[in-house]
């Protein structure tokens, strides 16, 4: 994975006319859109702006503060201040939510980024673009539009599957119902299937550095399958990328989060940033930061919930502790050492002390680590325990981080035995990724409301493994109806 270095150019989308939340002004005809390559280029540039725009954007802290506050592991910090964070941390949140809102909002608007770029590259006329760079593009917009709706589905549960603009004003076409989970599933898998035959990684030059690729496609496939617990198609999906050869791990952990390697053997996709480039730094390296050591001029928003445990889960000799969380820093001001408790500390940017806001440090939406603990986790549900290949998988995560080998110290697991350890091995492995949540509620209701009441969250309720259809898209648009689950809550 490489980073895309292209000046951001703006496309006009008329007023948004395929969001969801919005009255449009217009209806788009052909003739606003795209005439060449150069166009459709930036058409699609600006798609993967949605992924980490500036401000509390999707992979730009919006998860963390929308979604993975309702986990064990992480918790309103003693800074955050918005009622609305506080609200999820402590499982309180309903449809009301300002940050339910702006996930819903945020997703469609980035869906009808690419909803029209897929239509209107099609359109441009021939000798206007290179035929295989009009397939990419459009492929790559495809790619985006899976990864959207497949953190919709998840979020939300059935949501409408808007493919296209509207084509008029009419309530028919600017009212859209919910579609049933398969029904968007079906359309995430077919989008990213038509993604996989994206260029591979290598195959891309310098100024396309951070784009999709064919093993992008490929990994998300897998999580779509792991997700749906399609288990053969995760495991086959999985096994095709680790055969290619296109990544591998790290042999230091610390190089997963160094800059220097940005989008090196081990990344897939990442949401790139930048710092000192008019404000598109990473912004949870300043929320996670502490606010305790003078010149550092941390939020302190993130924290670690410590009910949860997450930070004593560690052994002592493991690699990714020290990466993952800090517990002291010498202050920029006054010399002196400071010890506090632990803060998160991924996305710290040494480069930019008492800046933190311009950390240049990418977000790994996927990345090879994960690709072999689906692959482990797969062949165990496929083959009922674990066999020499699942424990290989998991392990070559283990010991690249200096922990001793599964198959070691724990041979002859039963298959629920090796889930959980799976399970353990991607919340450390994962931590601040994003992906916490995910796990906990793929793994159904009892499991969620479980493990979030043995950390003191004991508010987990069954509902929580989606969240509430927000209360102003129902009041916009007629034909949604709330989750039956968060009815009168």
């Amino acid at each position: 994975m490489k980073k895309i270095y292209i000046a951001l150019l703006l496309v006009i989308t008329a007023a948004s006319c395929s969001r969801l939340d919005e009255q449009p002004e217009a209806v788009i005809t052909s003739d606003n859109f795209y005439k060449n390559e150069a166009e459709a280029t930036a058409a699609v540039t600006a798609a993967y702006r949605k992924l980490y725009e500036t401000g509390q954007s999707l992979y730009n802290s919006l998860f963390q503060i929308g979604v993975e506050m309702a986990t064990d592991d992480y918790e309103a910090g003693p800074r955050a201040r918005n009622a609305h964070v506080r609200a999820i941390s402590g499982l309180t949140h309903d449809a009301s939510n300002d940050r339910m809102e702006q996930l819903w909002k945020q997703s469609y608007d980035a869906i009808n980024v690419s909803n029209i770029a897929i239509d209107q590259i099609a359109l441009i006329r021939k000798g206007s673009i290179n035929e295989t760079i009009r397939t990419r593009l459009i492929n790559e917009a495809k790619f985006l539009r899976a990864l959207h709706y497949f953190n919709l589905v998840r979020w939300f549960g059935a949501v409408p599957l808007v493919l296209h603009a509207p084509a008029s004003l009419s309530p028919d076409a600017l009212y859209v119902e919910k579609a049933p989970e398969q029904a968007v599933y079906l359309q995430i898998i077919q989008d990213l299937q038509d993604a996989e035959h994206l260029p591979a990684p290598a195959e891309y030059g310098p100024a396309d550095i951070g784009r999709a690729t064919a093993g992008s496609a490929k990994s998300l496939l897998a999580k779509v399958y792991l997700t749906k617990k399609d288990w053969q198609l995760a495991a086959d999906k999985s096994k095709e990328i680790i055969d290619l050869h296109w990544y591998e791990l790290f042999e230091n952990f610390a190089d997963v989060f160094n800059v220097a390697k940005k989008n090196g053997k081990e990344h897939i996709f990442s949401a790139q940033f930048q710092g000192n480039a008019a404000y598109q730094g990473n912004s949870l390296a300043s929320r996670s930061a502490p606010n305790e050591v003078p010149g550092i001029n941390g939020d302190y928003a993130d924290a670690i919930h410590k009910q949860g445990g997450l930070y004593e889960s560690f052994g002592e000799g493991d690699a990714r502790k020290a990466v993952t969380f800090v517990t002291q820093m010498t202050s920029p001001t006054d010399g002196k050492l400071y010890t506090f408790e632990p803060h998160l500390n991924k996305y710290y940017d040494p480069a930019v002390v008492g800046s933190q806001g311009e950390s240049s440090k990418n977000l790994p939406i996927i990345r090879y680590a994960e690709v072999l603990l689906i692959y482990a986790e797969a062949l165990n549900e496929v083959n009922h325990g674990p066999s020499a290949a699942a424990y290989d998988a998991i392990d070559a995560v283990r010991q690249r981080s200096n922990v001793p080998r599964l198959q070691d110290v724990a041979p002859g697991l039963s298959a629920d035995n090796f889930r959980d350890s799976v399970f353990q091995e991607r919340r450390k492995e994962l931590v601040y990724e994003y992906q916490r949540w995910f796990d906990l509620v793929r793994r159904g209701p009892d499991y969620y409301v479980k493990v979030l009441k043995a950390a003191g969250k004991t508010l987990a309720a069954p509902r929580h493994i989606h969240f509430p259809t927000p209360q102003r898209e129902l009041n916009l648009n007629p034909k949604l109806k709330q989750d039956p689950l968060w009815v009168n809550y």
